[in-house]
């Protein structure tokens, strides 16, 4: 009864998705760079099938996780953002204004380090938008 009541609690906090994306991604990066590589790295492309027998939903773990979940996870991120710029703590100008350039700063200023390092190798010049 007790760990239910601590895990309620834990599901509570606006925090809690965040404490465990940290670590789940802890637990990956100690496992990648353990004895146990080359098992977690064999999980990772096991091949699933989700929905139908079509081979377009046979999968690897990763693949799902990298073009399933990922999407998912930037779908809540996109919504959480909208609902601070139209009712939360973003919904005035002045408020909005240092996380905006913040995030245009945070696309700007990679591609500007990568075409100055790219500058004169006209074959990685192209890869900048990546």
């Amino acid at each position: 009864m007790v760990l239910r009541s601590v895990i309620r609690n834990f599901l509570k906090l606006e925090s809690s998705s965040g404490i465990l994306l940290l670590l789940a991604g802890v637990i990956a990066l100690i496992l990648s760079n353990s004895n146990f590589a080359e098992d977690f790295n064999g999980i990772l492309h096991l091949k699933l099938y989700f929905g139908t027998n079509s081979e377009i939903f046979y999968k690897s773990i990763q693949h799902w996780i990298n073009d399933g979940a990922m999407v998912v996870f930037f779908f809540i991120v996109g919504l959480e953002i909208k609902r601070e710029f139209l009712e939360g703590e973003l919904s005035m100008p002045s408020q909005a204004i240092l996380p905006v350039i913040a995030a245009v700063g945070g696309m700007a200023v990679p591609a500007i380090f990568y075409l100055l390092f790219n500058f004169n190798n006209p074959e990685t010049f192209q890869g900048w938008a990546v």
